[in-house]
């Protein structure tokens, strides 16, 4: 029985001398293809290139079947003669059938194919054609001849040359023979009108047919991207995107956007465009940023840190950036120097439990630790009273502990510097002047006491500068825990207090209420769900050169619109849509990302299906996956096909050896909007494991080709896994998304939100009383809708099994809602209420699930509206948190009951 996928993929056409070439019967074998589950040779068989079965007459026949015609001859006759009732027969039906375009993957017509019942051409004998045969000169001379084979005599004619041919004379035709002749024909024109009125009627087409020659077998298709995947275009794209710097806003952000859009372009994608929208950015002085250790008296300057990295002369074009904080405050402050780890909450209360007093001091604290972002770092230390924060990168996290220093390794040197967003996206997402609309020049802004940003100035430092800074703690305040050591070398490790040296941060900066930014998008229009969109997407933007964080994802996604738009070129059309996104001014705060979900928020809660993030994706050679349970098993087909460059074993066994999951989404990525404002499912891959030199004017296309990745082998396999994900989400008949595993998912994380209220101290008698017992209810109507719902996917392979694939409209119809239902599970699960909608404060993050929590401890956090309420003690509000959770999944449950679970 043929594959349930075969029939709905039509071949590509055949040129005018191809189609002249040979009968049908000779084409059926070059078309035809096997299910690749049952024929693993369909892998090495190229997209556009069909090898046919041979013939008697191969050896004169041209590649793809082609065959020269012959020259007229004196044989003519005894051609025609030589053919017996039955060759007359096939050759009018060859006649007939190379009219037609055969299906791909059948050994029948389409013809037939179009009829939802069996028809053939009828099995009668076909008499023979009076034929008029045609005398012509053979010779020089004029000579002709003529064989006469019926009466098996030879007879000569003879003419003088001249310029006249002479007639041949016409057999003798009967009236008998001419009305039936002409009976016959007349039976056969009208028997190929009715034909040509059904098919251009449209009236006996099913929809899956008629989407025409744009679809190819699922097997060619992968086995040409693979194929197709080409490292040295990989490792260009990398090296051309970080040969300036192009921070967001700028005229190297600009220029990369134009090349953007140029690549687009010359990728062949029928659609691209540029959005610009205007945001608030700021940007560092030349001279308006100082750390300066002052003297007793805080008057006169001991030692004034460089803060600048040294040049590095790598850039093409304009020059290296100043180090700053993104989205930070201005000021100009003094206080005790005080050590505070990682600036985590937990950090700050140990201080405080060891009596040493930070209002009014510089807290100076590491990147990294369990507060990933620079942001929470600087509000940890506002709300702990501190006037200031200094945040640098300890070797032991990201330094010579982990790897040599760059260039010659991929650790971050000495006196490279750590530039990052201290944006509060836990908070507000996007623009911080315009959360929750666009960023449109006509459209409103906040003024700035008014939005959420943190409160006091911040600068980032290398360890060269924080070297000079610890050692002058020596002697004040506590001395730390190990777990509060670092690696700077030949330092001892205090606290500090109020008696430490007192430092002086000053960062003054121009700020920019209306500074332009340009996302650029480019498109393949989906032929049965044009509306419905597959949208893969990365930042541009870049602190400095960015090779590794972002353009590693950029290069990846680059090489996939190459692929997918010479697909095109060559016919192949996907059923959905597919997008490919360059995103401006990710690196502050995910900002371009943020305004287009805003500007296009109702059509992506109704049409968007996934979104792929790809920002970082290759630092590394551990696979790492971030986002919704919906991707489970799409993910683990991709990782099962594509082998790892380094072991050999495939991704999936590598991904299962490590116990791999697919963990949940932070703030750091241009994924947030999509999962938490749109409900787009929504998933964020990389290879990790590595360190690199992140944000520094260090992060360069040599350390990648040198260090982190050589020969773009990394590159390539992500490309590989994300193109397999991207193909079958766009290009399969039925939508591969899991509910499945997003029921399970929900069940697991329940039971984890159980077992970390039971870890939380106090309130024994509150905890008594509270139950999760709605929630649970409510996931066990889930997943059985979800058993009911896939039932019905069952049934469609089934029918799609025995009529060879062929669909009715309303089978189609009932297919597209089938998916369309499957997209909408995961937006029902925002809150979309108009008034008080959303996580409390926080009404950007509208989703039930997934979001971040007040104050992260944890990447793995769900439910954030309950988990905060927790934090605060407020058991009350918790349950009502419960109540509202349990009827949002209720809701996404509704979302996939349907008139699809009718039998088909």
């Amino acid at each position: 029985m043929p594959s349930e996928k075969q029939p709905f993929y039509d071949p590509v056409p055949p040129t005018y001398d191809e189609a002249l070439a040979g009968s049908s019967r000779r084409r059926e074998d070059a078309w035809s293809q096997r299910d690749e589950r049952d024929a693993p040779n369909t892998e090495s068989e190229s997209l556009l290139r069909q090898t046919g079965g041979t013939s008697a007459s191969s050896s004169s026949r041209r590649p793809h079947g082609y065959r020269p015609p012959t020259v007229e001859t004196d044989d003519e006759d005894s051609l025609f003669d030589g053919l017996s009732d039955d060759d007359e027969e096939d050759e009018v039906r060859q006649v007939m059938e190379e009219m037609d375009m055969e299906e791909p993957e059948s050994r029948t017509s389409r013809w037939r194919k179009r009829m939802p019942f069996g028809l053939s051409l009828p099995r009668f004998k076909w008499p023979s054609f009076p034929r008029v045969r045609i005398q012509l000169p053979s010779g020089p001379g004029g000579e002709s001849s003529s064989s006469n084979n019926d009466n098996n005599n030879n007879s000569e004619s003879t003419t003088t040359p001249t310029t006249t041919w002479t007639l041949p004379a016409l057999p003798k035709i009967d009236g008998v023979t001419v009305l039936v002749t002409v009976a016959r024909l007349l039976a056969l024109f009208i028997l190929m009108g009715f034909f040509f009125f059904l098919f251009t009627s449209g009236l006996l087409v099913s929809p899956s047919q008629s989407r025409g020659g744009g679809r190819y077998p699922p097997a060619s298709v992968e086995h040409h991207i693979l194929n197709n995947i080409k490292p040295e275009t990989i490792r260009h794209n990398v090296e051309h995107y970080s040969k300036y710097a192009h921070m967001a806003g700028t005229r190297g952000s600009r220029g990369l956007a134009d090349d953007m859009f140029k690549m687009f372009k010359h990728a062949k994608l029928p659609y691209y465009e540029e959005d610009k929208y205007e945001v608030y950015l700021n940007y560092p002085k030349e001279n308006g940023r100082a750390v300066e250790l002052m003297d007793a008296s805080g008057e006169h300057v001991e030692f004034s840190a460089v803060l600048e990295e040294d040049e590095r002369h790598v850039e093409t074009s304009g020059h290296q950036t100043y180090v700053f904080h993104g989205l930070s405050r201005s000021g100009d402050v003094k206080g005790p120097l005080i050590y505070a780890n990682y600036g985590s909450r937990r950090d700050f209360e140990k201080l405080k439990e060891a009596g040493i007093d930070t209002k009014g001091a510089i807290a100076l604290v590491r990147y990294y630790g369990p507060v990933d972002t620079a942001g929470l770092k600087v509000q940890a230390a506002e709300a702990a009273g501190f006037a200031g924060c200094l945040i640098y990168s300890d070797p032991a996290d990201d330094g010579f502990k982990k790897s040599k220093e760059a260039p010659d390794g991929s650790g971050m040197p000495k006196g490279a510097v750590h530039r990052d967003t201290v944006a509060l996206s836990h908070l507000v997402m996007g623009d911080i002047l315009t959360p929750g609309w666009e960023s449109k020049p006509e459209l409103p802004r906040l003024e700035m006491q008014n939005v959420h940003m943190v409160n006091i100035p911040s600068l980032p430092l290398s360890w060269r500068d924080a070297e000079v800074l610890l050692k002058r703690l020596k002697g004040h305040g506590e001395i730390v825990a190990e777990n509060w050591k670092g690696a700077v070398p030949d330092v001892e490790w205090w606290t500090g207090n109020v008696t430490s040296p007192i430092v002086r941060l000053k960062n003054e900066q121009d700020e920019v209420r209306h500074q332009e930014i340009y996302n650029v998008y480019g498109k393949i229009l989906g032929q049965e769900q044009g509306g419905k969109s597959i949208i893969i997407g990365n930042r541009r933007d870049a602190w400095s050169f960015g090779a590794t964080d972002p353009h590693s994802g950029t290069a990846i996604m680059l090489e996939l619109a190459r692929i997918f738009g010479e697909l095109h070129e060559f016919g192949w059309r996907p059923l959905r849509t597919i997008e490919f996104m360059s995103w401006d001014g990710g690196a502050y705060n995910n900002i371009g990302s943020t305004e287009y979900v805003e500007m296009n928020l109702q059509r992506l809660r109704n049409d968007a299906f996934a979104y792929i993030d790809l920002n970082a994706a290759v630092s590394g050679r551990e696979f790492r996956a971030s986002g919704s349970p919906m991707f489970k098993k799409i993910l683990l087909s991709a990782l099962d096909r594509v082998q790892d460059p380094f072991t050999t074993k495939s991704m999936r066994q590598l991904w299962e050896e490590r116990r791999g999951e697919i963990e949940n989404l932070g703030t750091d990525s241009d994924y947030v909007a999509f999962q938490n404002i749109a409900g787009t499912s929504s998933l964020h891959l990389e290879f990790t494991g590595n360190v690199f030199p992140r944000h520094s004017s260090f992060d360069t296309h040599d350390v990648v080709e040198m260090h982190t990745d050589p020969g773009f082998e990394y590159h390539v396999t992500m490309a590989k896994i994300v193109s397999f994900i991207l193909y079958e989400l766009a290009d399969l008949n039925i939508l591969q998304l899991d509910l499945h595993s997003y029921g399970e998912s929900l069940g697991h994380w329940i039971d984890d939100l159980q077992q970390w209220i039971n870890d939380q101290p106090g309130h024994k008698e509150d905890k008594q009383k509270f139950s999760l017992d709605e929630m649970r209810q409510a996931v066990d109507t889930v997943k059985s809708t979800v058993a009911h719902f896939e039932e019905w996917e069952q049934s469609w392979k089934a029918a799609t099994r025995n009529s060879r694939g062929w669909e009715d409209d309303q089978i189609t119809e009932l297919r597209k809602a089938y998916n369309d239902r499957m997209g909408q599970f995961e937006t029902a699960l925002l809150d979309q209420s108009q008034v008080g909608g959303g996580l409390p404060g926080r009404s950007q993050f509208r989703h039930m699930v997934f979001g971040p929590q007040l104050w992260p401890d944890r990447k793995d956090a769900y439910f954030p509206l309950i988990r905060d309420a927790i934090v605060d003690g407020n058991y009350t509000v918790a349950q009502e948190g419960v109540q509202k959770i349990a009827e949002h999944i209720r809701r996404a449950a509704r979302a996939l009951e349907s008139p699809t679970h009718q039998s088909l």
